[in-house]
């Protein structure tokens, strides 16, 4: 940690503005998957304990910079103070009127001392980085405090612009251990040392293949990307999703592992389907296989998974980012959920890097079993491939 955590500041009768990541999924007025919100009640927890006001500011969905009904933070309000067993108060606007005086409330003796903001994408102005909307927001805090991982990959107000407004900042608690725990992937990790690559396309995943490439021992990859791979060494791939134009790139990822005497693994069978749908009939076809006809593959077999346990059986330290097939579907999942497992039974330092990784994890019912799960989907993979974070590079270093 190269920054200042919340630890480093005495917050006692300060308020501090803590920028959390609340995008939580919700239907029907409910909290689906409140994971993101007890991620971060550490941080607030250590401002209320010491004596500070948490002032809390997130965006929910995509509200296109006005205000909408369906994306307010109110249900996350409610959610948070059943988490901390006190009330929240609830400020109907980011900034103006409604802001300040839900702060002072707050802070005024016999107050909550835990303010959440509005939605910050009700402004378009917090997308757009606009300096004005960022210094009105700074005035709403003493400390600033970033522990949105999940939005630090992002160049808004509320995520860098604001900070150069505070002589106190700095991360939380949950940015502290997002930084810790996938940095271990990008410093000295214990070996063997494996990455798992999966989703759908390899467009999404090149800067962190690359990035892995030259740290990993082996790579295994898996979900539609592979599909880009088979059909780059020539291989029938039917009516899978390819990307065409990236057809170089894999070539150019299988000569730099093999370069770096790096194993690169692909599926070796696959299950195929006429179209992805949970009731059309299956089959499991060895890759390479012309049998694949004009069906899709969906999902990697069970020789694959197989495989794949095998060569994650060993490793002391494995991230793992991306499903291995359509796991939403009950016939596509159990390439996923052999992973997952296999995961489970590593004896070592076992990161998953956020996005549907997360949501497959969860469906397993093995999160518990994980060193650590990120919060964050694109951010993680912009962490993984080398790249700076926005929110990151804006909080000062330490002297």
């Amino acid at each position: 940690m190269t920054k200042h955590s919340i630890r480093d500041f005495a917050v006692s009768g300060k308020r501090v503005f803590i920028r959390v990541d609340f995008n939580v999924p919700i239907k029907h007025g409910v909290i689906t998957d409140d994971t993101r919100i007890t991620s971060s009640l550490p941080t607030i927890q250590h401002v209320l304990d010491h004596g500070g006001t948490a002032v809390l500011a997130s965006h929910l969905g995509r509200p296109k910079g006005k205000p909408a009904p369906e994306f307010s933070l109110k249900p996350v309000a409610a959610r948070l103070g059943e988490l901390l067993k006190r009330p929240v108060t609830f400020a109907d606007d980011c900034i103006g009127p409604a802001a300040i005086r839900a702060v002072a409330e707050a802070q005024a003796p016999g107050g909550s001392r835990l303010v959440l903001l509005e939605n910050l994408r009700f402004h378009a102005e917090e997308e757009q980085n606009d300096p004005a909307f960022a210094e009105e927001l700074s005035t709403l805090g003493d400390v600033y405090i970033n522990d949105a991982f999940g939005a630090a990959h992002r160049t808004h107000a509320s995520v860098s612009g604001m900070v150069r407004h505070f002589q106190e900042a700095g991360a939380g608690l949950l940015m502290e251990k997002e930084l810790t725990c996938l940095g271990l992937a990008l410093g000295d990790p214990d070996r063997p040392f494996v990455a798992v690559i999966g989703g759908a396309k390899v467009s999404d995943k090149i800067d962190v293949i690359d990035s892995m490439l030259s740290r990993v021992d082996r790579l295994l990859i898996g979900g539609a990307m592979a599909y880009t791979f088979f059909k780059a060494l020539g291989m029938p791939v039917g009516t899978s999703l390819v990307e065409d134009d990236k057809l170089d790139e894999a070539r150019t990822i299988i000569a730099h592992a093999q370069a770096r005497g790096v194993v690169l693994q692909l599926p070796v069978d696959h299950v195929v389907a006429d179209k992805m749908d949970a009731n059309t009939p299956t089959e499991v076809v060895k890759v390479g296989d012309a049998a694949i006809g004009e069906r899709m593959g969906l999902d990697i077999g069970p020789e694959t998974a197989r495989l794949y346990a095998g060569l994650l059986a060993d490793a002391k330290t494995v991230v793992w980012n991306g499903p291995m097939g359509v796991f939403e579907m009950a016939p596509f999942a159990k390439g996923t959920t052999a992973v997952a497992q296999a995961m489970a039974n590593v004896q070592g330092t076992t990161i998953i890097g956020g996005g549907d990784s997360v949501a497959a994890i969860n469906a397993a019912h093995l999160a518990a079993r994980m060193t650590h799960i990120s919060t964050g989907g694109g951010a993680s993979l912009e962490f993984l491939s080398g790249a700076v974070l926005p929110g990151l590079a804006a909080l000062p270093d330490k002297k």
